[in-house]
């Protein structure tokens, strides 16, 4: 199994739940286990608005999307009608207990997408707004400062 990256063990991962594989490029691999004990992985974005599916419900061979309910397939990624789209998929191989992961194609597959950073995010103002927020977070003089 050297082509082949040891993930976690089946026991692992909750019965009709999951677990998120952290990578160093691109968007985390949801790996479900369904009521059969089958183990499924698909890159933890839902096509409609992103929804991270790790956090979804588990149901039969699918998962709903905690945002707004699109119906993923584990087996292949695809959504169910009368919504349309598609979610990377990886292949899973278990053996002794064990989930196991393609290295060649956690290196590759959904590096385009990065994971979403929840608050708000710093950005460079320019000079003259970085002025108008300086003045506007400046202290109220109190009474009878002049």
């Amino acid at each position: 199994m050297s082509e082949w990256k040891m993930i976690c063990r089946v026991d692992d991962i909750p019965v009709l739940g999951s677990r998120r594989v952290q990578r160093a490029q691109g968007m985390d691999v949801a790996v479900f286990r369904n009521d059969q004990d089958e183990v499924f992985a698909l890159l933890d974005r839902c096509p409609h608005k992103g929804g991270p599916l790790s956090q979804g419900i588990v149901f039969g061979n699918s998962v709903a999307c905690p945002l707004h309910n699109w119906t993923i397939a584990l087996a292949d990624g695809k959504v169910r009608e009368p919504d349309a789209g598609c979610v990377q998929r990886f292949q899973v191989k278990l053996d002794k207990g064990c989930v196991h992961l393609s290295p060649a194609e956690l290196a590759s597959i959904g590096l385009e997408w990065t994971a979403p950073v929840a608050g708000p995010q710093k950005r460079d103002l320019p000079a003259a707004e970085d002025a108008m927020t300086a003045t506007a977070l400046s202290p109220l003089p109190q009474a009878g400062e002049g």
